[in-house]
């Protein structure tokens, strides 16, 4: 097993320019500024409930939308996951969590399987297209979940169960996503090696 499973990163564009730190060891502290209010929320909210202590630090053309920036900090975290994880050994593997906030339901499972596979499903009628917080999209959810599980070699179900309120839902997903990660990610003293018949993740 490795002792210590940390990473960073660092992506610049003519869109973009993000800085990432991570600990998958952590207890959930974080140090988040996105320029993107709603997804610093979310992003502290994914750090405190899967235990990662994580740091970003970006900015972007928001001036023209929150997508680039968004989409750029979801790949850099990916790879940073996929990186701290290492060779995987003595990892749980699976994880999965139902997550409420008040109206709200969602779950999530997580394998760390090593290929990108994202079902995503039961949001809302026109969820997709509402500015939550006035600035950040609906559709923006499935975006970043796509380009952290692609990046990271997860397969993610997210399921929205039930919701109402925008806000609601979209934190349900992220605190519902946090939670299988924490379990899948968890070092279990009772697996040998690497929780695959193929002996590689």
């Amino acid at each position: 097993m490795t002792s210590e499973r940390t990473a960073s990163g660092r992506r610049v564009t003519s869109e973009s320019t993000v800085e990432l730190e991570l600990d998958l060891d952590g207890s959930g502290k974080s140090r988040i500024d996105t320029t993107v209010p709603f997804f610093d929320h979310m992003l502290t909210a994914f750090a405190k409930h899967s235990l990662t202590d994580l740091t970003v630090r970006a900015s972007g053309d928001t001036d023209i939308d929150v997508h680039h920036t968004v989409e750029d900090v979801s790949i850099v975290l990916g790879h940073a996951i996929r990186e701290a994880l290492g060779d995987k050994a003595g990892i749980s593997r699976y994880g999965d969590a139902l997550v409420p906030l008040d109206e709200a339901l969602a779950q999530a499972v997580v394998d760390i399987s090593g290929r990108p596979y994202l079902v995503h499903s039961g949001e809302p009628a026109g969820f997709e297209y509402h500015l939550i917080g006035g600035h950040f999209t609906g559709s923006m959810v499935r975006h970043s979940f796509e380009a952290i599980t692609f990046n990271a070699g997860l397969t993610v179900h997210v399921t929205v169960l039930g919701g109402r309120d925008p806000h609601h839902i979209a934190e349900a997903e992220y605190k519902a996503f946090a939670r299988a990660f924490r379990q899948a990610k968890a070092l279990d003293p009772l697996v040998q090696g690497i929780p695959s018949t193929k002996g590689a993740l």
